[in-house]
């Protein structure tokens, strides 16, 4: 049973972090210190991600 719940917590921070879009966000910080550049705030990460979904035909259900 001691062995079970840190792979518990390790699985529900995993979810989290999918929820929360962390780990993109992560991602992405990585991707703009490889080529060099600052990466925008997170708002600004999160809206682009946003626009980008919406212009997708089929991404929304309405």
């Amino acid at each position: 049973m001691t062995r079970l719940l840190p792979r518990v917590r390790a699985g529900l921070r995993w979810a989290r972090r999918q929820v929360d879009g962390e780990d993109r966000w992560e991602a992405h910080l990585l991707r703009c210190a490889a080529h060099g550049h600052p990466p925008g705030s997170r708002a600004e990460f999160e809206r682009r991600r946003a626009d980008a979904k919406a212009a997708v035909p089929g991404g929304r259900c309405c």
